[in-house]
């Protein structure tokens, strides 16, 4: 199990991570954006998101650190814009963290099935803390 940092942009997401693969001497980030993703007529993605970063990451020395652009109509507020991460290989594991983190917290989207990860959601803690899981098939 690894706890990695999230961190969410206003828009500026590619810029900022070009800029900290500069400053790190990362490989160059590859980047997915919301246009990439497949078609969901449920939810169309509006042509002023198509271009900015739903997921990209950098290894800054050792550390995994991933950024996404704040999706148009959801809340930014820096300071409030950096969660932390779970990634893990069991499911249990996932499943028990995040019911014991969501007691007295607020749930973002509950465990569920993506495109990207058989089991993912997020959860802000009673403190205040953001806390994303994702089951990592490797």
């Amino acid at each position: 199990m690894a706890v990695d940092v999230f961190i969410n942009f206003n828009g500026n997401c590619r810029e900022a991570v070009e800029f900290y693969a500069e400053v790190f001497q990362t490989e160059k980030p590859q980047i997915m954006f919301f246009g990439d993703t497949p078609p969901d007529p449920e939810f169309p993605i509006a042509d002023e998101a198509k271009n900015l970063v739903m997921y990209t990451s950098l290894n800054i020395n050792g550390s995994n650190v991933m950024f996404s652009d704040t999706f148009p109509g959801m809340t930014f507020t820096i300071g409030n814009n950096i969660s932390l991460t779970i990634s893990s290989k069991n499911i249990d594991e996932i499943k028990s963290l995040f019911n014991k983190l969501k007691e007295g917290g607020t749930v973002g989207m509950e465990l569920q099935e993506t495109f990207w990860s058989k089991c993912y959601g997020n959860v802000t803690d009673k403190f205040g803390i953001g806390w994303q899981f994702s089951y990592i098939n490797e």
